[in-house]
């Protein structure tokens, strides 16, 4: 049982955030001022970290599963609070608010990031060339210099030019560097206000960086704009610029590029460029558009032709597992039938799991599964 325990870790707890389907309970809409709301989100850790398989799955306050980049809503919802409208101020006031899904905690090296060709989205590692990514310390800094993370129900459209870089999308949520005091953690959902934004230019391609601060850092009251940063954080925009410009040059790779010759864009700028993102996501989810390999099954997106039920989404969870393990199964024996001749002893770690310890192992006892059934079905 030890060696199961990797596949049943439970991430760090219930994180902060707002479902669509459920409202801020009424803690955290008393007084002025953003307040932290009730934890709303909780991650399921799977697979051993600092591997290949690694996942990490998000679940809503009922405990259901959730894609992080179709069902946590992009903005938080100040329209109404426990059935009554809120007053114009406060609506002023949460225009700027923004929910954020940190992938990667500022002074790590690991690049992680939401799975958007894979069911639900859960985060995994970047992997290229089969091996585990990491960015190189771009001196004097160690890691990433920000919570770097992404707007959920974004997207950077491959095939449409954004007006303003004249450069097609990367085929991402929009990115988030979080300049807060507090070291975040990956899967945290956060509710940020958005500062400034620049616009990098990946061979070829619009990769917008979004600045942003945590609504609930200390000093969160300071900033309302990008020349914010510049007066209470001198020099670190000029570090971002500086990082972002040569972090790939290590592996090889030119120095980035960028629009507007490097100039941090306002406010006002960026929440155009999220609109924007927001209504590609849109005409992505609603099937108007080509979304190439990007899976877009979700649970709350209820007019969505790729919503799922409840009960689909813990199958596509569940059978993950066995879906891994076929591939590995696959890949160590490619003239065997992985689907008739399956060897026990493979599978030994994943029987356990299904529960299935003292059963007599017979050919095909694995794919019989309910859940994979169901789970071949719904993909199809």
């Amino acid at each position: 049982m030890r060696a199961l325990l990797p596949l049943l870790r439970t991430g760090p707890g219930w994180r902060v955030g707002a479902p669509a389907a459920v409202r801020l309970p009424r803690a955290a809409s008393a007084g002025s001022g953003p307040r932290r709301a009730m934890a709303l989100y909780r991650t399921e850790e799977r697979g051993q970290p600092h591997s290949q398989d690694y996942r990490i799955f998000f679940k809503n306050v009922a405990g259901h599963y959730i894609s992080p980049f179709h069902d946590i809503p992009l903005k938080v919802d100040s329209k109404e609070e426990n059935d009554i409208p809120t007053k114009k101020a406060r609506n002023d006031e949460y225009e700027n608010l923004f929910n954020m899904v940190v992938e990667i905690p500022r002074w790590t090296n690991a690049k992680m990031e939401i799975a958007t060709k894979e069911p639900l989205n859960p985060i995994k590692p970047d992997v290229k060339d089969g091996k585990l990514r990491y960015v190189a310390n771009i001196f004097p800094h160690k890691g990433y210099i920000w919570n770097y993370g992404a707007l959920p129900q974004t997207w950077e459209d491959p095939h449409q030019k954004d007006k303003n870089t004249n450069c097609c999308g990367d085929n991402d949520p929009i990115d988030v560097c979080e300049i807060g005091s507090k070291v975040l953690s990956c899967g945290e959902v956060i509710r940020v206000k958005i500062l400034g934004i620049l616009a990098l230019i990946d061979e070829g391609e619009t990769d917008w960086k979004l600045i942003a601060i945590n609504v609930n850092d200390p000093e969160a009251s300071k900033f309302h704009d990008i020349d914010d940063v510049r007066k209470f954080k001198p020099g670190y925009l000029e570090a971002t610029l500086n990082w972002l410009t040569y972090y790939k040059v290590p592996e090889g790779k030119p120095e980035n590029k960028f629009a507007f010759n490097g100039e941090f864009k306002n406010k006002a700028f960026a929440l155009e460029v999220i609109k924007f993102t927001h209504e590609c996501w849109k005409a992505m989810l609603m099937k108007k558009c080509d979304r190439g390999a990007i899976n877009c099954t979700n649970v709350q997106v209820c007019d969505s032709p790729f919503h799922c039920t409840q009960e689909e989404a813990r199958s596509l969870v569940e059978s993950r597992a066995i879906e891994t393990k076929t591939e590995q199964y696959s890949h160590t024996d490619r003239h065997t039938d992985q689907y008739t001749e399956a060897n026990p002893h493979r599978f030994n770690l994943l029987i356990i799991y299904k529960g299935a310890k003292n059963i007599h192992w017979r050919k095909g006892r694995l794919f019989n599964m309910p859940s994979l059934v169901r789970y071949l079905k719904f993909k199809k």
